[in-house]
């Protein structure tokens, strides 16, 4: 039994150890101009893609068909009016179905991010890097330069190669603040600039996310979802540090929602030292002045 404990404890250590090579935080992050946090506005453009992709019956299809019709232009037109620069992580196929929209992105000063081809990364590698070279060709095309970050779980080597530098993907937010991924080979290294479902829209205002069937998962009045946000950026903003908000064009384009996303911002900016840059900039500002120890991304 001893012998066994000892094994485990020897795996843990192991792993940690592990964890820690590959996940090299930056403890502390002074921002441009003296910000005391960066605010991240982050929108998921999947419209229709994740539903179609799930099977799901019209009624469902149309709530995406809502958000790449009119969720996006309410969204773009909130963060113009605001002066907020946004990341819109848009799958490829996005720019067949609304070009348009993306355009106005592009002209708004905003940023275009890789979201996969078709919302999903395949298993095989070779259709994997062939998914992720025509989304990130399509994108560029629509652009007018490559994308250099992505929201997926693309194969960092696969990723580097294409000339991303930073990766912003839930499941493997491993701080408060942004920090450095290292893969398994240790020679790719990509900027993460993490985020959390309590921050994501479809956790608050989409009943039966991803097939769920937990009854909890509700449909939340949009001003205890701005309370509870508020709250987390107020949390950040008195340590100084980082908020990234996840929002999804079929969600948070609707009316009601989009008065609350106004409210956050402009309480938002009654405070002092509030910096609202793109992902992109937030990625290249902590290459230039907290460069990895592991540096492959020059």
């Amino acid at each position: 039994m001893r012998d066994g404990h000892l094994a485990d404890i020897e795996a843990l250590t192991k792993a940690a150890h592990a964890f820690s090579e590959r996940h090299q935080m930056i403890p502390h992050i002074d921002w441009p101009d003296g910000a005391r946090i960066a605010v991240n506005f982050t929108i998921d453009y999947d419209a229709m893609l994740r539903r179609r992709m799930a099977n799901e019956p019209p009624m469902q299809l149309a709530k995406g068909e809502f958000g790449g019709r009119v969720g996006i232009w309410r969204l773009i037109d909130l963060f113009d009016r605001n002066k907020v620069k946004a990341t819109f992580f848009t799958p490829g196929r996005i720019c067949e179905l609304y070009p348009q929209s993306l355009v106005k992105i592009t002209k708004s000063g905003h940023e275009i991010a890789d979201h996969m081809w078709e919302h999903r990364v395949p298993t095989e590698p070779d259709i994997e890097e062939a998914h992720l070279t025509r989304a990130t060709a399509a994108l560029t095309r629509i652009y007018g330069r490559r994308p250099v970050g992505t929201r997926s779980s693309h194969t960092a080597g696969l990723l580097r190669r294409e000339g991303y530098i930073y990766r912003s993907h839930g499941h493997a937010s491993a701080s408060h603040l942004p920090y450095y991924l290292v893969d398994q080979t240790g020679k790719n290294v990509l900027v993460e600039l993490p985020w959390h479902y309590s921050i994501d829209d479809a956790m608050y205002y989409n009943f039966g996310w991803l097939e769920s069937v937990n009854l909890a998962q509700k449909l939340s009045d949009p001003d205890r979802v701005l309370e509870m946000w508020w709250a987390g950026f107020r949390h950040q903003y008195l340590r100084g540090g980082y908020y990234n908000v996840v929002l999804h064009p079929f969600i948070s384009g609707r009316a009601l929602r989009i008065d609350m996303l106004d409210r956050l911002i402009t309480r938002m900016k009654t405070l002092p030292g509030v910096w609202f840059p793109s992902c992109e900039d937030v990625a290249r500002h902590c290459l230039a002045h907290y460069p990895p120890q592991k540096d492959t991304l020059a």
